[in-house]
């Protein structure tokens, strides 16, 4: 059976969360593979709305196994919360398993975030502060603590001790912070550790022995493409691999294994944070689109930036991750303008763009080229065929598969699961 993995395409936010959910009630198998709870997924269904952060979004369904790959990193405190929260809404979780490789965010980690990201002033990269960059940067330098390292007392306070040192003395003397105390940090995290225990699996095996036995695995993406570490709007980025390579590398999955690859991508384009985003507006129709759509961080809360359709950037996440399709969301925000402009390409120093430029500077200063096509002004929430839609808006998804150069499986029109048009059967 196949491995197929959903990808965002933009700027993170795309509206992964209900195609996850979606497509998960014909898969067995959904595995998280990169990101921590400064990625949200919203989901609406039959149990209500919920805000993941870092449960799979396949959760809601019995049969589905979901797995928190080696990938993510992981705070304990939001982890069982948000466990509690999804059992006490009488959704089971007794089929959730964590990778006994996936890192601790540690109380450290949460408070440098926020110390770093203040010392940067002007230049702050617009992080959530919830440690995920100072956690990703322990992994890489080898001061990681995991999961799995949680069951083995003895080992896991001399480990503690021993980072904690050298942390107390970044907080100390560049920082001028109190020290934290081993021995609360100790006792809070075995607590953790036991609660986590039952949860604890060596997952890549798990997905191993799932494509075995013949069953279908679905990799859930956190964020998207242009907040990949090395090919996004760097500095303005997030700590990890949101790529489809880091859906091997964050479950422990061989690139052979993966059958087909979609991207996620809005009807307009949005972005949490700092860093260019050529085609933002600052006008009444940004605002429109914000309170349409509620375009505020599921994780944050911050309002999120609005802009026109940029082709520049979602072809060049198609290209970079080998998206065989695509998934069309929030195309009924557009609903009410009488115009609507696609980012087609970019003007820099008198020079036509048809990629990003890798440097963020150079980014900033791109002009958007834009083609403008005519609005539909009518409601398609309720439309559930391509047919059915109005010729403009049929018109305008035609003219992002064309652009974008990826066929659109799936139209998102409404935030339900039944918002749904199906132009070409993914799963």
């Amino acid at each position: 059976m196949p491995v197929i993995a959903v990808i965002g395409a933009q700027w993170g936010d795309e509206g992964k969360g209900k195609i996850i959910d979606l497509l998960a009630e014909k898969v067995n198998m959904v595995a998280r593979f990169s990101g921590g709870n400064n990625a949200g997924h919203t989901v609406v269904n039959p149990y209500g709305e919920f805000a993941m952060h870092l449960v799979p979004s396949g959760i809601f369904y019995r049969h589905v196994t979901c797995v928190v790959g080696n990938g993510v990193v992981i705070d304990p405190a939001v982890l069982l919360e948000e466990i509690d929260q999804l059992k006490k809404r009488g959704v089971e979780v007794d089929k959730l398993f964590i990778s006994d490789r996936a890192h601790l965010i540690m109380p450290y980690h949460i408070l440098l975030d926020g110390l770093e990201e203040e010392a940067r002033g002007g230049g702050a990269i617009g992080t959530t502060r919830k440690g995920i960059g100072p956690c990703y940067m322990d992994k890489v330098g080898r001061l990681g603590i995991r999961t799995g390292d949680l069951l083995q007392r003895d080992t896991f306070r001399d480990r503690l001790r021993s980072v904690l040192d050298y942390k107390n003395r970044i907080l100390t003397r560049v920082y001028e912070a109190q020290p934290l105390s081993l021995e609360e940090i100790y006792d809070k995290y075995c607590r953790y550790g036991e609660q986590l225990a039952p949860f604890l699996r060596e997952t890549d095996l798990m997905v191993e022995q799932a494509l075995e036995r013949g069953e279908m695995v679905l990799l859930e993406g956190a964020q998207g493409t242009m907040l990949d570490i090395d090919f996004g709007t760097y500095p303005y980025v997030t700590s990890t691999a949101t790529m489809i390579g880091g859906a091997c590398s964050g479950v422990g999955l061989s690139p052979v294994r993966i059958d087909r690859i979609y991207g996620v991508f809005k009807a307009y384009a949005t972005r949490v944070g700092s860093g260019p985003m050529p085609t933002e507006l600052f006008d009444d129709t940004a605002g429109l689109i914000r309170e349409r759509a509620h375009e505020y961080g599921t994780t944050t809360g911050r309002p999120r930036r609005c802009g026109w359709f940029d082709a520049v950037v979602t072809r060049f996440s198609a290209r970079v991750n080998g998206f065989c399709g695509a998934c069309l969301t929030r195309l009924d925000i557009l609903d009410t303008l009488p115009s609507i402009k696609i980012c087609t390409g970019y003007r820099l120093n008198g020079e036509a763009l048809t990629r990003p430029p890798s440097n963020s500077a150079l980014l900033a200063k791109c002009e958007p080229l834009y083609e403008e096509l005519d609005g539909w002004q009518t409601d398609i929430s309720r439309l559930r065929h391509l047919e059915d839609l109005p010729p403009q808006a049929r018109s305008y998804v035609r003219r992002l598969e064309e652009l974008t150069d990826c066929p659109i499986n799936i139209i998102s029109v409404g935030p339900r699961r039944e918002q749904t048009i199906v132009v070409k059967a993914i799963l």
